[in-house]
């Protein structure tokens, strides 16, 4: 049942993002059938998307690295009283 949830979700979310022909005419050709409404109003529009972009995945990248690895020795840590706890 999540699954297939999960599936519709996709395909729903798909279909609403994708843009209108009109939209579609009048984008840029590195953002024709990606973006529906206005067009970046220069350059800088570009590269501010590119640097956020680039701080997420860092961002992303070290949140799941110290998730699954957080190198915490000290007996004393917080961690070590809720594992020890179960």
């Amino acid at each position: 049942m999540k699954s297939q949830l999960l599936i519709l979700t996709f395909l729903l979310s798909t279909f609403v993002t994708s843009a209108c022909p009109v939209c579609e005419r009048n984008k840029p050709k590195i953002l024709q059938g990606i973006t529906h409404g206005s067009n970046p109003d220069s350059n800088w529009d570009y590269v501010i998307v590119t640097a956020v972009a680039i701080i997420g995945m860092f961002t992303l990248y070290y949140s799941v690295k110290w998730l699954f690895k957080p190198n915490e020795n000290n007996k004393d840590h917080i961690k070590y009283s809720i594992l020890n706890e179960h």
